[in-house]
């Protein structure tokens, strides 16, 4: 290649862009507020014994691309050697031109290898692999060596109400870390109603985590209100929620006891009854996230696990998921006013996979901005398919026109892979192109300090006051 594929001035269109990414947004730290990172791979400071053992375990976004291109599953999620894998998944490579994977695959490489020489493809597969396991033997290509050469400031996981989080007390009391990892609240699987057994068997393993006997809806809620407490005392401040839709449903207290006895029991409920106990968790969770001042995220429109023949074989979040199309507007609107109205509705981020709902939640987070806290509700980053170019594109331009993208508290990474934090300069990148191309034509005023001071704001200053994260444990 006559000039490397991933350059300075990756994606970088004009010279106010070029000025903006290397003088306001390249050197800032990473606040990764939502991921799916093992807190025991960072506690332990896992070492990987090669290149498709961090890359692509786990990673159901090239799964399905190999699938696409033909590739047996076998070189997939099979028993196909770590290395023939990875020769699979460099032989689908120049097959993802335009697919996002193209540019996070290059500037992966680039960035935590310093691979910018040449593209991955058949012909350089032997010395990429080669190059890479001989970085991965190294120290600073650990789990917490990779957190520092990225310049990841926090790191917030995802964690069931049930988890001990021994991980986290090992982070927080590690000396010398220049980052801090912080547990979310994630209690889907208190509101499984559709599978009652394994409800159950999550309530016992709650009553366990909580040190208490659960009977009756109250003790349920006691303990995870006491599994909340326990959270708040590790550093957590946000919670997330992964949903179809909002539930925001009417339920009478009677109804919602009777479907958790039934539910306690094994028992089968109808779709209304489960509809209703979902409502009033989800309200009662949001209840608790207020009274401890923390951020609630709410992920909506995934259709899950949608292959169910392939589901049956490999098991849940293996690549056969698909965008929704839930109603938003309305169930989100009643679940947001009545938590205004009773004066309990927390900082909220709410997020998309469906790019059709840009502008319904754009304009419905504006119905119950307060004054009370900046931004305090949030139009979430563009979500799994759509954080690429034209997704997140898209959702920026329908945050500017119906709200306050300055006061947006950016990118995340969501992903289950240390490499994945290049991401973030991925949005920066994209950030400072949209901004510099309006400076350019006149559409914002040319001033570098002006504009710049938004970028810094989007990429890193917002989420550090919007979060408030504790500096210590103790301090939590």
């Amino acid at each position: 290649m006559s000039k490397p594929f991933i350059h300075d001035d990756f994606l970088l269109e004009t010279r106010r862009a070029r000025e903006l990414y290397h003088s306001f947004a390249e050197r800032l730290p990473i606040i990764d507020y939502h991921c799916h990172l093992s807190p025991k791979d960072i506690a332990e400071d896992r070492r990987f014994g090669n290149l498709t053992r961090i890359w692509l375990a786990g990673d159901h976004y090239k799964w399905r691309a190999m699938r696409a291109a033909g590739v047996a599953e076998r070189f997939i999620t099979g028993d196909a050697s770590d290395r023939e894998k990875f020769l699979k998944w460099a032989e689908t490579v120049p097959k993802t031109l335009r697919n996002p994977l193209y540019h996070w695959t290059h500037l992966e490489l680039a960035r935590v290898f310093g691979i910018t020489d040449r593209l991955l493809g058949p012909a350089t597969a032997e010395a990429v692999w080669e190059k890479c396991n001989a970085g991965l033997a190294h120290p600073d290509f650990s789990a917490r060596g990779i957190l520092r050469r990225m310049n990841v400031e926090v790191v917030c996981t995802t964690d069931d109400p049930v988890d001990d989080l021994a991980y986290h007390k090992i982070l927080a009391d590690a000396p010398g870390l220049p980052f801090r990892v912080y547990p979310a609240f994630r209690p889907d699987k208190a509101m499984a109603a559709e599978h009652p057994a394994a409800f159950r068997a999550y309530v016992e393993s709650l009553e366990r985590a909580a040190g208490r006997d659960i009977g009756k809806f109250d003790d349920f809620l006691a303990s995870l209100r006491a599994r909340h407490d326990y959270f708040h005392a590790a550093g957590c401040r946000l919670s997330d929620h992964g949903l179809e839709k909002l539930y925001a449903d009417g339920y009478g207290e009677r109804e919602v006891r009777e479907t958790f006895d039934a539910l306690r029991a094994g028992k089968a409920v109808s779709p209304a009854a489960a509809s209703g106990f979902k409502s009033a968790m989800l309200h009662e969770f949001a209840v608790m996230d207020s009274e401890k001042g923390w951020a609630q995220q709410f992920h909506l429109g995934a259709l899950r696990n949608v292959n169910a023949r392939l589901t049956r074989l490999l098991g849940p979040d293996t690549g056969f998921d698909s965008i929704g199309d839930f109603e938003v507007a309305r169930p989100l609107a009643r679940f947001l006013g009545r938590l205004d109205a009773d004066g309990r509705l927390a900082r909220t981020i709410v997020y998309s996979v469906n790019p059709r709902d840009n502008e319904v939640l754009a304009t419905m987070i504006g119905n119950f901005q307060d004054g009370s806290v900046p931004g305090k509700m949030q139009f979430g980053a563009a979500w799994w398919f759509l954080d690429q170019l034209d997704g997140m594109t898209k959702q920026i331009e329908a945050l500017s026109t119906m709200g306050l993208l300055s006061r947006f508290v950016g990118m995340l990474t969501d992903s289950r892979s240390f490499l994945s934090y290049p991401r973030h300069e991925y949005f920066r990148r994209l950030l400072c192109n949209i901004l510099g191309r309006d400076m350019e034509r006149g559409l914002v005023p040319d001033d570098t300090e002006l504009v710049g001071g938004m970028v810094r704001d989007i990429c890193h200053d917002n989420a550090e006051r919007y979060f408030g994260f504790p500096e210590s444990r103790d301090a939590a």
